[in-house]
Protein backbone atom coordinates (compact mmCIF):
# COMPACT_ATOMS: atom_id res chain seq x y z
CA UNK A 1 0.00 0.00 0.00
CA UNK A 2 1.25 3.07 -0.76
CA UNK A 3 1.40 5.96 2.25
CA UNK A 4 -1.90 8.02 1.14
CA UNK A 5 -4.04 7.43 -1.20
CA UNK A 6 -3.72 8.52 -4.88
CA UNK A 7 -5.38 10.82 -6.22
CA UNK A 8 -5.60 11.30 -10.47
CA UNK A 9 -7.93 11.15 -13.26
CA UNK A 10 -8.86 9.69 -16.49
CA UNK A 11 -7.54 11.41 -18.92
CA UNK A 12 -9.70 12.48 -22.01
CA UNK A 13 -7.86 14.75 -24.37
CA UNK A 14 -9.60 18.28 -24.68
CA UNK A 15 -8.85 18.24 -28.48
CA UNK A 16 -9.72 15.32 -30.34
CA UNK A 17 -11.18 13.27 -27.44
CA UNK A 18 -9.08 9.72 -27.92
CA UNK A 19 -9.15 10.42 -31.79
CA UNK A 20 -6.04 12.81 -30.96
CA UNK A 21 -3.74 9.45 -31.57
CA UNK A 22 -3.86 9.92 -35.10
CA UNK A 23 -3.23 13.92 -35.01
CA UNK A 24 -1.10 12.93 -32.26
CA UNK A 25 0.07 16.63 -31.00
CA UNK A 26 2.52 16.72 -27.99
CA UNK A 27 1.77 21.01 -27.45
CA UNK A 28 -1.90 20.34 -26.97
CA UNK A 29 -1.24 17.00 -24.95
CA UNK A 30 1.34 19.00 -22.32
CA UNK A 31 -1.34 21.72 -22.40
CA UNK A 32 -3.97 19.22 -20.75
CA UNK A 33 -1.36 17.62 -18.99
CA UNK A 34 -0.74 20.82 -17.15
CA UNK A 35 -4.03 21.65 -16.38
CA UNK A 36 -4.44 18.63 -14.51
CA UNK A 37 -1.52 18.75 -12.53
CA UNK A 38 -2.48 22.15 -11.18
CA UNK A 39 -5.33 20.38 -9.63
CA UNK A 40 -2.91 18.76 -7.32
CA UNK A 41 -3.51 15.14 -8.98
CA UNK A 42 -0.62 12.50 -9.03
CA UNK A 43 -1.48 9.93 -12.26
CA UNK A 44 -3.24 9.97 -15.04
CA UNK A 45 -5.18 7.00 -16.96
CA UNK A 46 -4.00 6.80 -20.97
CA UNK A 47 -6.58 4.89 -23.38
CA UNK A 48 -4.56 4.30 -26.48
CA UNK A 49 -7.33 3.24 -29.09
CA UNK A 50 -6.74 -0.23 -29.74
CA UNK A 51 -7.46 -0.28 -33.66
CA UNK A 52 -4.48 2.80 -33.99
CA UNK A 53 -2.32 0.72 -32.16
CA UNK A 54 -2.79 -2.52 -33.68
CA UNK A 55 -4.58 -2.33 -36.90
CA UNK A 56 -3.45 -5.63 -38.12
CA UNK A 57 -2.88 -8.70 -35.88
CA UNK A 58 0.56 -8.98 -36.76
CA UNK A 59 1.70 -5.09 -37.15
CA UNK A 60 1.86 -3.11 -33.54
CA UNK A 61 2.48 0.82 -35.43
CA UNK A 62 5.88 1.67 -33.65
CA UNK A 63 5.04 5.29 -34.24
CA UNK A 64 1.60 4.70 -31.78
CA UNK A 65 3.67 3.21 -29.52
CA UNK A 66 6.63 5.88 -29.37
CA UNK A 67 3.86 8.74 -29.22
CA UNK A 68 2.28 6.61 -26.02
CA UNK A 69 5.96 7.49 -24.61
CA UNK A 70 6.01 10.39 -25.49
CA UNK A 71 3.28 11.30 -23.48
CA UNK A 72 4.20 9.40 -21.17
CA UNK A 73 7.27 11.11 -20.72
CA UNK A 74 5.21 14.34 -20.89
CA UNK A 75 3.46 13.29 -18.01
CA UNK A 76 6.78 12.65 -15.57
CA UNK A 77 7.69 16.18 -16.54
CA UNK A 78 4.31 17.78 -15.04
CA UNK A 79 4.97 14.75 -11.64
CA UNK A 80 2.00 12.59 -13.07
CA UNK A 81 2.52 9.03 -13.03
CA UNK A 82 1.04 6.79 -15.52
CA UNK A 83 -1.56 3.72 -15.81
CA UNK A 84 -2.48 2.72 -19.51
CA UNK A 85 -5.45 0.53 -21.14
CA UNK A 86 -4.56 -1.99 -23.30
CA UNK A 87 -7.36 -3.20 -25.25
CA UNK A 88 -9.59 -0.25 -26.24
CA UNK A 89 -12.21 -1.60 -25.95
CA UNK A 90 -14.55 0.55 -24.96
CA UNK A 91 -15.25 3.87 -24.34
CA UNK A 92 -18.27 6.34 -24.27
CA UNK A 93 -20.69 4.05 -25.69
CA UNK A 94 -18.64 3.21 -28.69
CA UNK A 95 -16.69 0.34 -30.06
CA UNK A 96 -12.77 0.22 -30.28
CA UNK A 97 -12.43 -3.29 -31.88
CA UNK A 98 -10.10 -3.91 -35.10
CA UNK A 99 -11.22 -5.38 -38.10
CA UNK A 100 -8.86 -8.60 -37.79
CA UNK A 101 -11.31 -9.13 -35.13
CA UNK A 102 -15.23 -8.95 -36.68
CA UNK A 103 -17.23 -9.23 -39.57
CA UNK A 104 -15.22 -11.59 -41.91
CA UNK A 105 -12.82 -12.09 -39.95
CA UNK A 106 -15.29 -12.23 -37.01
CA UNK A 107 -13.04 -14.31 -34.25
CA UNK A 108 -13.79 -14.74 -30.53
CA UNK A 109 -12.32 -11.79 -27.96
CA UNK A 110 -11.35 -14.07 -25.81
CA UNK A 111 -11.36 -17.87 -27.03
CA UNK A 112 -10.05 -17.82 -30.26
CA UNK A 113 -6.19 -18.88 -29.91
CA UNK A 114 -5.16 -16.49 -32.72
CA UNK A 115 -6.65 -13.61 -31.57
CA UNK A 116 -5.18 -14.44 -27.94
CA UNK A 117 -1.87 -14.39 -28.87
CA UNK A 118 -2.56 -11.40 -30.74
CA UNK A 119 -3.58 -9.63 -27.88
CA UNK A 120 -0.86 -10.61 -25.42
CA UNK A 121 1.78 -9.60 -28.26
CA UNK A 122 0.54 -6.14 -28.05
CA UNK A 123 -0.10 -5.63 -24.04
CA UNK A 124 3.64 -7.15 -23.85
CA UNK A 125 5.09 -4.26 -26.40
CA UNK A 126 3.29 -1.83 -24.60
CA UNK A 127 4.10 -2.84 -21.14
CA UNK A 128 8.05 -3.05 -22.67
CA UNK A 129 8.25 0.02 -24.29
CA UNK A 130 7.19 1.93 -20.75
CA UNK A 131 8.99 -0.51 -18.42
CA UNK A 132 11.99 1.82 -18.06
CA UNK A 133 9.78 5.04 -17.06
CA UNK A 134 9.69 5.74 -13.42
CA UNK A 135 6.57 7.39 -13.62
CA UNK A 136 4.60 3.99 -15.05
CA UNK A 137 2.19 2.80 -12.82
CA UNK A 138 1.41 -0.51 -14.96
CA UNK A 139 -1.12 -1.37 -17.06
CA UNK A 140 -4.93 -2.39 -17.17
CA UNK A 141 -5.77 -5.07 -19.55
CA UNK A 142 -8.43 -2.61 -21.04
CA UNK A 143 -11.50 -0.86 -19.91
CA UNK A 144 -13.96 -2.82 -19.14
CA UNK A 145 -13.82 -5.83 -21.69
CA UNK A 146 -16.37 -7.37 -19.63
CA UNK A 147 -19.05 -5.87 -22.07
CA UNK A 148 -17.93 -7.42 -24.88
CA UNK A 149 -18.77 -10.82 -23.17
CA UNK A 150 -22.49 -10.96 -22.39
CA UNK A 151 -25.64 -9.02 -22.97
CA UNK A 152 -26.64 -6.25 -22.77
CA UNK A 153 -24.06 -5.71 -25.63
CA UNK A 154 -25.35 -6.09 -29.09
CA UNK A 155 -22.92 -9.04 -30.08
CA UNK A 156 -21.20 -10.63 -27.68
CA UNK A 157 -18.01 -12.77 -27.52
CA UNK A 158 -19.85 -15.34 -25.06
CA UNK A 159 -17.18 -17.17 -23.09
CA UNK A 160 -17.36 -19.36 -20.22
CA UNK A 161 -15.91 -18.02 -16.60
CA UNK A 162 -13.11 -20.68 -16.95
CA UNK A 163 -12.12 -19.40 -20.36
CA UNK A 164 -12.55 -15.72 -19.01
CA UNK A 165 -10.17 -17.06 -15.77
CA UNK A 166 -7.40 -18.21 -18.51
CA UNK A 167 -7.80 -15.15 -20.83
CA UNK A 168 -7.04 -13.22 -18.34
CA UNK A 169 -4.26 -15.05 -16.60
CA UNK A 170 -2.72 -15.22 -20.15
CA UNK A 171 -3.13 -11.37 -20.33
CA UNK A 172 -1.63 -10.47 -16.93
CA UNK A 173 0.87 -12.76 -17.39
CA UNK A 174 1.98 -10.78 -21.01
CA UNK A 175 1.64 -7.43 -19.09
CA UNK A 176 4.79 -8.89 -16.42
CA UNK A 177 6.76 -10.00 -19.27
CA UNK A 178 7.04 -6.59 -20.81
CA UNK A 179 7.19 -5.11 -17.17
CA UNK A 180 8.30 -7.27 -14.86
CA UNK A 181 7.25 -5.99 -10.78
CA UNK A 182 4.93 -3.23 -12.27
CA UNK A 183 1.05 -3.02 -10.84
CA UNK A 184 -0.70 -4.99 -13.30
CA UNK A 185 -4.67 -5.17 -13.17
CA UNK A 186 -7.65 -5.79 -15.25
CA UNK A 187 -10.89 -4.06 -14.29
CA UNK A 188 -14.74 -4.43 -15.48
CA UNK A 189 -17.73 -2.04 -15.36
CA UNK A 190 -20.52 -3.25 -12.76
CA UNK A 191 -21.98 -6.56 -14.18
CA UNK A 192 -19.13 -8.46 -12.91
CA UNK A 193 -20.46 -7.63 -9.40
CA UNK A 194 -24.54 -7.41 -10.14
CA UNK A 195 -25.00 -9.59 -13.26
CA UNK A 196 -25.57 -13.51 -13.20
CA UNK A 197 -24.86 -14.43 -16.02
CA UNK A 198 -21.51 -12.45 -16.43
CA UNK A 199 -18.59 -14.53 -16.96
CA UNK A 200 -16.12 -12.30 -15.52
CA UNK A 201 -16.47 -12.81 -12.17
CA UNK A 202 -16.13 -11.01 -8.76
CA UNK A 203 -13.60 -13.66 -7.82
CA UNK A 204 -12.17 -12.80 -10.46
CA UNK A 205 -11.92 -9.43 -9.62
CA UNK A 206 -10.89 -9.68 -6.20
CA UNK A 207 -7.83 -12.12 -6.95
CA UNK A 208 -6.32 -11.78 -10.30
CA UNK A 209 -4.04 -8.87 -10.73
CA UNK A 210 -2.10 -6.63 -8.28
CA UNK A 211 -4.98 -4.62 -6.78
CA UNK A 212 -9.07 -4.87 -7.37
CA UNK A 213 -10.51 -2.37 -9.53
CA UNK A 214 -14.36 -0.76 -9.45
CA UNK A 215 -15.87 1.24 -11.87
CA UNK A 216 -19.00 3.08 -10.19
CA UNK A 217 -21.64 4.82 -11.99
CA UNK A 218 -24.98 5.64 -10.11
CA UNK A 219 -27.01 5.54 -13.87
CA UNK A 220 -26.96 2.00 -13.22
CA UNK A 221 -30.24 2.20 -11.50
CA UNK A 222 -28.79 3.89 -7.88
CA UNK A 223 -29.39 7.44 -8.99
CA UNK A 224 -32.94 6.36 -10.77
CA UNK A 225 -34.07 4.58 -7.78
CA UNK A 226 -33.07 6.70 -4.73
CA UNK A 227 -32.31 9.83 -6.25
CA UNK A 228 -28.98 12.16 -6.40
CA UNK A 229 -28.71 13.27 -2.93
CA UNK A 230 -29.46 10.08 -1.19
CA UNK A 231 -27.28 7.33 0.70
CA UNK A 232 -26.96 4.98 -2.32
CA UNK A 233 -26.20 7.44 -4.61
CA UNK A 234 -23.63 8.74 -2.51
CA UNK A 235 -22.18 6.12 -1.23
CA UNK A 236 -22.49 4.01 -4.03
CA UNK A 237 -18.39 3.63 -4.93
CA UNK A 238 -17.89 2.97 -1.24
CA UNK A 239 -20.56 -0.07 -1.47
CA UNK A 240 -18.38 -1.35 -4.43
CA UNK A 241 -14.99 -0.73 -3.01
CA UNK A 242 -16.50 -2.39 0.09
CA UNK A 243 -18.42 -4.93 -1.57
CA UNK A 244 -15.56 -6.41 -3.65
CA UNK A 245 -13.22 -7.03 -0.38
CA UNK A 246 -16.02 -10.03 0.58
CA UNK A 247 -13.82 -12.20 -2.47
CA UNK A 248 -10.74 -11.04 -2.18
CA UNK A 249 -8.29 -13.79 -0.64
CA UNK A 250 -5.94 -11.62 0.98
CA UNK A 251 -7.33 -9.60 3.77
CA UNK A 252 -5.56 -6.72 2.86
CA UNK A 253 -5.53 -6.67 -0.71
CA UNK A 254 -6.04 -2.76 -2.14
CA UNK A 255 -8.91 -1.30 -4.28
CA UNK A 256 -8.91 0.96 -6.71
CA UNK A 257 -11.36 2.95 -7.12
CA UNK A 258 -10.69 3.37 -11.29
CA UNK A 259 -13.93 5.04 -12.48
CA UNK A 260 -16.13 7.24 -11.16
CA UNK A 261 -17.81 10.52 -12.12
CA UNK A 262 -21.04 12.71 -11.82
CA UNK A 263 -23.36 11.41 -14.70
CA UNK A 264 -25.47 14.02 -15.78
CA UNK A 265 -29.38 14.50 -15.71
CA UNK A 266 -28.94 11.98 -13.16
CA UNK A 267 -26.42 14.38 -11.41
CA UNK A 268 -26.86 17.62 -12.64
CA UNK A 269 -23.95 19.67 -13.48
CA UNK A 270 -24.96 21.95 -10.78
CA UNK A 271 -24.86 19.17 -7.91
CA UNK A 272 -21.56 17.50 -9.63
CA UNK A 273 -19.54 19.26 -6.77
CA UNK A 274 -21.71 18.18 -4.16
CA UNK A 275 -21.92 14.59 -5.09
CA UNK A 276 -17.90 14.67 -6.20
CA UNK A 277 -17.82 15.69 -2.29
CA UNK A 278 -19.71 13.38 -1.06
CA UNK A 279 -18.33 10.47 -3.08
CA UNK A 280 -15.11 11.15 -2.49
CA UNK A 281 -15.62 11.51 1.28
CA UNK A 282 -17.33 8.19 1.79
CA UNK A 283 -14.47 6.68 -0.40
CA UNK A 284 -11.86 7.63 2.03
CA UNK A 285 -13.92 5.57 4.65
CA UNK A 286 -13.07 2.09 3.17
CA UNK A 287 -9.93 0.93 4.78
CA UNK A 288 -7.28 -0.71 1.70
CA UNK A 289 -8.10 2.32 -0.93
CA UNK A 290 -5.16 2.41 -3.15
CA UNK A 291 -6.60 5.51 -5.32
CA UNK A 292 -9.60 7.31 -6.45
CA UNK A 293 -9.31 8.19 -10.50
CA UNK A 294 -12.22 10.52 -11.46
CA UNK A 295 -13.76 10.52 -14.82
CA UNK A 296 -12.76 12.38 -16.52
CA UNK A 297 -10.29 15.02 -16.84
CA UNK A 298 -11.91 17.57 -19.95
CA UNK A 299 -14.66 17.66 -21.34
CA UNK A 300 -15.75 16.00 -25.17
CA UNK A 301 -15.81 18.50 -27.40
CA UNK A 302 -19.83 19.34 -28.89
CA UNK A 303 -18.10 19.27 -31.88
CA UNK A 304 -17.79 15.49 -31.82
CA UNK A 305 -21.12 14.01 -33.38
CA UNK A 306 -22.87 11.00 -31.42
CA UNK A 307 -21.86 10.98 -27.89
CA UNK A 308 -24.27 10.05 -25.49
CA UNK A 309 -25.48 13.26 -24.04
CA UNK A 310 -23.86 12.86 -20.11
CA UNK A 311 -21.00 11.97 -22.08
CA UNK A 312 -20.10 15.99 -23.31
CA UNK A 313 -20.12 17.20 -19.67
CA UNK A 314 -18.28 14.84 -17.24
CA UNK A 315 -14.91 16.23 -17.56
CA UNK A 316 -13.71 18.16 -14.19
CA UNK A 317 -12.26 20.85 -16.80
CA UNK A 318 -14.03 22.13 -19.45
CA UNK A 319 -12.77 21.47 -23.42
CA UNK A 320 -10.68 24.94 -22.80
CA UNK A 321 -9.09 23.39 -20.20
CA UNK A 322 -10.84 25.55 -17.35
CA UNK A 323 -11.55 23.82 -14.06
CA UNK A 324 -15.18 23.93 -13.01
CA UNK A 325 -16.33 23.34 -9.14
CA UNK A 326 -16.38 19.69 -9.01
CA UNK A 327 -12.46 20.19 -9.70
CA UNK A 328 -12.00 21.88 -7.22
CA UNK A 329 -13.41 19.40 -4.58
CA UNK A 330 -11.21 17.04 -5.95
CA UNK A 331 -8.41 19.18 -5.87
CA UNK A 332 -8.96 20.41 -1.89
CA UNK A 333 -9.41 16.23 -1.70
CA UNK A 334 -6.15 15.64 -3.19
CA UNK A 335 -4.32 18.76 -1.28
CA UNK A 336 -5.80 17.94 1.85
CA UNK A 337 -7.17 14.53 3.37
CA UNK A 338 -6.11 12.96 6.10
CA UNK A 339 -6.24 8.92 5.07
CA UNK A 340 -7.16 7.21 8.77
CA UNK A 341 -10.05 5.07 7.78
CA UNK A 342 -11.52 2.59 11.10
CA UNK A 343 -11.62 -1.08 10.57
CA UNK A 344 -15.28 -1.80 9.58
CA UNK A 345 -16.29 -4.63 12.29
CA UNK A 346 -19.89 -5.64 10.96
CA UNK A 347 -19.75 -7.66 7.69
CA UNK A 348 -23.40 -8.10 5.73
CA UNK A 349 -23.51 -11.79 4.27
CA UNK A 350 -23.40 -12.02 0.59
CA UNK A 351 -24.12 -15.52 -1.69
CA UNK A 352 -20.61 -16.60 -3.26
CA UNK A 353 -22.43 -18.00 -5.78
CA UNK A 354 -22.00 -15.90 -9.01
CA UNK A 355 -25.49 -17.00 -10.55
CA UNK A 356 -26.81 -15.14 -7.30
CA UNK A 357 -24.89 -12.11 -7.33
CA UNK A 358 -27.84 -10.05 -8.75
CA UNK A 359 -28.78 -9.89 -5.25
CA UNK A 360 -26.13 -7.09 -5.10
CA UNK A 361 -27.20 -5.45 -7.83
CA UNK A 362 -29.45 -2.27 -6.79
CA UNK A 363 -32.72 -3.31 -5.56
CA UNK A 364 -31.23 -6.66 -4.35
CA UNK A 365 -31.69 -7.50 -0.47
CA UNK A 366 -27.36 -7.56 0.04
CA UNK A 367 -27.86 -3.61 -1.81
CA UNK A 368 -30.58 -2.46 0.18
CA UNK A 369 -29.43 -3.79 3.59
CA UNK A 370 -25.98 -2.71 3.39
CA UNK A 371 -27.34 0.95 2.51
CA UNK A 372 -30.24 0.34 5.40
CA UNK A 373 -27.14 -0.55 7.74
CA UNK A 374 -25.05 2.43 6.62
CA UNK A 375 -28.72 4.72 7.04
CA UNK A 376 -28.47 3.82 10.78
CA UNK A 377 -25.09 4.58 11.18
CA UNK A 378 -23.54 1.54 11.07
CA UNK A 379 -20.36 0.85 9.14
CA UNK A 380 -20.73 -2.24 6.85
CA UNK A 381 -17.75 -4.28 5.28
CA UNK A 382 -19.04 -7.59 3.16
CA UNK A 383 -17.99 -10.90 3.63
CA UNK A 384 -19.22 -14.52 1.93
CA UNK A 385 -21.37 -17.03 3.09
CA UNK A 386 -18.86 -19.50 2.84
CA UNK A 387 -16.73 -17.40 5.03
CA UNK A 388 -19.12 -16.20 7.39
CA UNK A 389 -18.07 -18.75 9.90
CA UNK A 390 -14.71 -19.05 9.20
CA UNK A 391 -13.11 -17.31 12.35
CA UNK A 392 -9.81 -17.00 11.44
CA UNK A 393 -10.95 -15.18 8.15
CA UNK A 394 -13.19 -12.37 10.37
CA UNK A 395 -10.21 -11.99 12.77
CA UNK A 396 -8.13 -11.01 9.92
CA UNK A 397 -10.45 -8.49 8.46
CA UNK A 398 -10.96 -7.13 12.27
CA UNK A 399 -14.79 -8.36 11.77
CA UNK A 400 -16.56 -8.79 15.24
CA UNK A 401 -20.18 -9.10 13.83
CA UNK A 402 -22.01 -10.89 10.89
CA UNK A 403 -25.35 -9.94 9.61
CA UNK A 404 -27.69 -11.41 6.99
CA UNK A 405 -29.67 -9.44 4.58
CA UNK A 406 -32.91 -10.97 6.51
CA UNK A 407 -31.89 -9.82 9.88
CA UNK A 408 -31.30 -6.45 8.44
CA UNK A 409 -34.08 -5.99 6.57
CA UNK A 410 -37.86 -5.29 7.73
CA UNK A 411 -39.87 -8.35 7.18
CA UNK A 412 -42.48 -7.75 4.18
CA UNK A 413 -46.13 -7.07 5.33
CA UNK A 414 -47.70 -10.30 5.26
CA UNK A 415 -44.81 -12.72 6.39
CA UNK A 416 -45.31 -14.95 9.31
CA UNK A 417 -42.07 -15.45 9.95
CA UNK A 418 -41.04 -14.95 13.56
Amino acid sequence: MPPAVRFGVNYTPSEGWFHHWLDFDLDSVRADLDSIAELGLDHIRVFPLWPYFQPNRTLIRPRAVEQLVQLADAAAEFDLDVNVDGLQGHLSSFDFLPAWTRTWHRRNLFTDPEVVEGQAVYLRTLAAALADRSNFIGMTLGNEVNQFSAGPHPDPDRATADQIDAWLERMLAACEEGAPGRLHLHAEYDATWYQDDQPFTPAQAARRGAVTAVHSWVFNGTAQRHGRTSVPTEQHAAYLVELSKAWADDPGRPVWLQEVGAPAPLVPAEHAAAFTAATVANALDCPDLWGITWWCSHDVSRDLADFPELEYGLGLLTNDRQPKDSARVLERAAREHAYTPKPRTTALVVPADPAARSACAPGGPVFDAFFRLTTDGARPATVLDTRADDPAHLAARGITEVVTPDQVLPTPQGDTRS
